[in-house]
């Protein structure tokens, strides 16, 4: 089991920039796939997107592709979510998940994942 802590959450403006970090402990983050989701008042978790073990390949949802962007940094067990452009809409608690292994459209899936941060309010104004 990997422990996860989600930070850099808070207010910004529409047009805004804001960058999560996902800190991992107990294992090393380089032995899972990383996911950010997102659940937003009276809605479902929903998939933000993905990153290979090695972040080689990610993946994004089509509501954030080409605004946010996923990296991490596996000699500092930290995962990150660049948030640029961002939208009222994109309010909601952002959470980081981990899994040894996915593939395909089963990365997508909040059932997948093994393990989760307790996550970090994202709030965009407008």
């Amino acid at each position: 089991q990997v422990q996860l802590i989600e930070s850099g959450g808070g207010l910004v403006q529409a047009g805004g920039s804001l960058r999560l970090s996902c800190a991992a402990s107990g294992r090393a983050l380089s032995a899972f796939y990383m996911g950010w989701f997102r659940q937003a008042p009276g809605k479902e978790r929903e998939f933000v997107g993905v990153i290979s073990r090695g972040g080689g390949s990610t993946s994004a949802a089509d509501s954030v592709k080409g605004r946010f962007t996923i990296s991490r940094d596996n000699t500092k067990n930290t995962m990150y979510l660049q948030m640029n452009s961002a939208k009222p809409e994109d309010t909601a608690v952002y959470y980081c998940a981990a899994v040894t292994s996915c593939s395909g459209v089963g990365c997508y899936d909040v059932k997948t994942y093994e393990s989760w941060g307790q996550g970090t309010q994202v709030t965009v104004s407008s």
